[in-house]
Order: structure tokens, then sequence, then C-alpha cells
């Protein structure tokens, strides 16, 4: 879950690859994968799709044990908001799930009023942003 992801678990990221445009996506799915690989595109093994993943700098070390890196991998289920914005996560979002907007490598990101399927904030009224209610 993206609240029990410490910031000092990512310090090493340095750049997000997102793999189709966050700009509709209300939430995103977060975890902390063991990867084999610092870069590129990791295996998908859940249900759902990837929609993006972290790079780590040359400075992250891999796992004594197994030679693993821990990377974040941005993903979404078919009962999510973006495929079914009627059902589960009509309002509210996963544990998991952090708005896309405020992610940066080495930070978590976080919820905000959009992530969760509140109300627009009045600065997204006036740029006319609505939320699928």
């Amino acid at each position: 879950m993206s609240a029990l992801i410490a910031e000092d678990e990512i310090s090493h990221e340095v750049d997000l690859v997102w793999l189709e445009d966050i700009g509709d996506l209300d939430y995103v799915r977060q975890s902390l994968d063991r990867l084999p690989t610092r870069r590129g595109k990791p295996a998908y093994h859940r249900d759902g799709r990837m929609v993006g993943y972290t790079q780590l700098g040359p400075q992250a070390k891999p796992s004594r044990s197994s030679g693993t890196f821990r990377r974040r991998v941005f993903w979404l289920l078919p009962h999510d908001r973006d495929s079914a914005p009627d059902g589960l996560y009509a309002t509210g979002a996963p544990a998991e799930a952090v708005d896309p907007r405020t992610l940066t490598p080495g930070r978590k990101g976080r919820k905000t009023a959009r992530s969760e399927g509140g109300p627009p904030s009045p600065a997204m009224q006036e740029m006319g942003i609505t939320l699928p209610l």
C-alpha cells in the first residue's frame, strides 16, 4: 500500500515512465515490487494493466539476499474508476491509490479530492475541470 511506502525506500528513483496518458486518470495504484533490474519495463503479473513504473539511478543497490531492486509499479484493476466509473470506486479510492499528478521520482504521492472522487476544488472549477461522478 502507498501508505506503507517510506520515502527512503524510493530515494534512488530518477524517472517515472508512464505507459499511457495519466491526464484522464483520477488515481493509480502503486506498489513497491522486487525487480531484477534498475531500469526498463518490468514484467507484469497482476490482473488489470500496468500504467507506469520507476527507474532507479546507478547508486541504487540490490538486495544482498535476492539481488533484486525495489521499484514502484503503477497499475489499475478492471473494476477501477477509469474502466467502471459507476462501480465500486465511483467515490473513494483503494488504499494504495494516489493521484498520479502528485507523483515525482522519490516522492510517494498523495490522495486528492480528484483521486477520492470528491467534488472539484474551486481551482478545478475555475479551470473547467470536472470529475466523473
